[in-house]
């Protein structure tokens, strides 16, 4: 059968593996338990790579893959790679689609996230995986959610601490995201002049103000300091800790030594 090679798995079990051949390129689209799983992956395949009438756009529509083109045997990640290759002749195990301008990955659901180009080479060799609500990648085996790599900490919330122009949240194009606060316990105001400032709160059986700042650089050092205070004056409390890039580790210790932590703040360890 055609695009259909029989196989042995370790303990000698008969299996179907499927191949198709598209520009020189030899395609595998999968191992399958019968003949006729593996045949119609083949036919799905054929179909995908010389349909020119089924685009992109067709097979995705809104948040799954549009019923008249949902494949029986393919895998929707495989759909994408093939369409990707037949219309830009590049195969990415991936599920992304070349745009003008941007990329395409394609979640298993049939949602569509945005990325900028400059990202085709990252998740051409990461695949997007889904916990919960999160979405995340496995990266030196490690799990770094898709925020992170834009300096959304983990407690941030949308509309808040970040929000997307467009109000698409599947939308990563950098123009399209904005961190308005990146570290932890740092809040970005506004005063009535329209000035910024950054504000620094701790919680401790409340919220405690610890300062207001000119700059979120040390806003965020305000608060590493505080906690790094409470730790060391016994408050058993896990808190997370801003990684401050921006300035050197000497600056980093030159205004740590200068900041001042408030009255109340330092009066509620000595009722302790």
């Amino acid at each position: 059968m055609l695009g259909v090679y029989e196989a042995k798995t370790k303990d000698g079990m008969t299996v179907y593996r499927s191949k198709i051949s598209y520009n020189g390129k030899s395609v595998s689209l999968g191992t399958y338990e019968t003949m006729e799983g593996a045949n119609g992956a083949y036919n799905e395949a054929k179909k995908l790579y010389f349909d020119e009438s089924l685009n992109i756009d067709e097979v995705f529509l809104g948040d799954s893959i549009r019923e008249g083109h949902k494949g029986r045997f393919l895998p929707s990640d495989k759909v994408v790679s093939i369409l990707n290759h037949r219309d830009h002749n590049i195969y990415i195990k991936t599920p992304i689609y070349i745009r003008t301008g941007y990329i395409s990955y394609y979640l298993k659901d049939g949602r569509e996230m945005k990325f900028d180009m400059d990202e085709l080479f990252y998740y051409s060799s990461h695949r997007i995986l889904k916990r919960g609500e999160s979405l995340y990648v496995n990266d030196f085996g490690m799990q770094y959610r898709i925020l992170d790599r834009y300096g959304i900490h983990h407690n941030s919330v949308s509309g808040v601490d970040y929000t997307f122009v467009n109000g698409d949240e599947l939308d990563f194009r950098s123009a399209n995201v904005i961190v308005i606060n990146r570290f932890f316990g740092v809040h970005r105001k506004e005063e009535i002049t329209g000035k910024p400032y950054y504000e620094t709160k701790i919680h401790i059986n409340g919220d405690y103000i610890i300062g207001r700042y000119k700059s979120d650089v040390r806003a965020a050092i305000a608060y590493n300091k505080a906690a790094d205070y409470a730790k060391e004056h016994g408050l058993d409390k896990e808190f997370p800790q801003n990684y401050v890039d921006d300035i050197s580790p000497r600056e980093y210790a030159d205004v740590y030594l200068d900041l001042k932590l408030p009255k109340k703040f330092l009066e509620f360890f000595s009722e302790e």
